[in-house]
């Protein structure tokens, strides 16, 4: 009996092939890059207000319970504990924040708490968290959000 023999062809990338292959990759990164970046800080910015209207819902079971919103001066710490047991006797014993916890930003910087005329406002003041701003450093502002 005969054996059959056969060559079998190695097969592999041509320099060319895996070049052209390294330029469609590269292209299709130009293109896509840009577009993910912006989208992080964008991102952030709707977290933000999702956080605010979190606290504000806390701000109002407070106003709920104790007829007033907190201060500026008691700040968002009234939402965990009770700044003044003599005047809100209606406190919720474990305050007002799930595990009564004070969320910061998607930056790492507290919120900053107002109340003027029985109206509350929380800011954030951004990716540099200073005042002011342009882009990812605007401040943002719970009565801007949407």
């Amino acid at each position: 009996m005969k054996q059959k023999t056969t060559y079998r062809q190695h097969s592999a990338f041509t320099l060319m092939e895996l070049m052209i292959v390294i330029i469609i990759l590269g292209l299709l990164a130009a293109l896509v890059m840009p577009n993910l970046t912006g989208k992080s800080e964008e991102a952030k910015q709707k977290l933000v207000c999702i956080q605010m209207k979190n606290i504000s819902q806390a701000l109002k079971m407070f106003k709920a319970d104790n007829g007033r919103y907190p201060t500026t001066e008691e700040g968002l710490e009234a939402l965990m504990k009770n700044p003044s047991p003599e005047d809100l006797p209606n406190y919720a014993k474990s305050g007002y924040l799930e595990d009564n916890n004070l969320p910061k930003d998607p930056w790492g910087h507290p919120f900053i708490y107002l109340e003027e005329d029985n109206n509350p406002e929380l800011i954030s003041l951004g990716a540099d968290g200073k005042e002011g701003g342009n882009k990812e450093n605007k401040d943002i502002r719970l009565s801007e959000c949407k």
